[in-house]
């Protein structure tokens, strides 16, 4: 079975942050300002890097390498 990554980049921006609190350092690395944002419930991945002007599949592999720790595999 292939291994599905745990970030769609369809979820919200506040889901990830909820669900795997060590993605909020790249957040705030790329300087996105969903923390406390009032639609970060509604606002995507996709919807984010596009309005940062982030590049969304560099971003996703960095989200999921913060979730996977310093000894985990990093995506990419």
């Amino acid at each position: 079975m292939p291994h599905r990554p745990p970030i769609d980049p369809d979820m919200p921006v506040d889901e990830i942050m909820r669900r795997w609190p060590s993605t909020i350092a790249v957040i705030i690395r790329h300087g996105m300002l969903c923390i406390g944002c009032p639609i970060g419930g509604f606002h995507t991945v996709t919807d984010a890097c596009r309005e940062h002007g982030v590049a969304e599949v560099l971003f996703v592999a960095e989200l999921e390498a913060a979730i996977a720790g310093p000894g985990g595999m990093r995506p990419g």
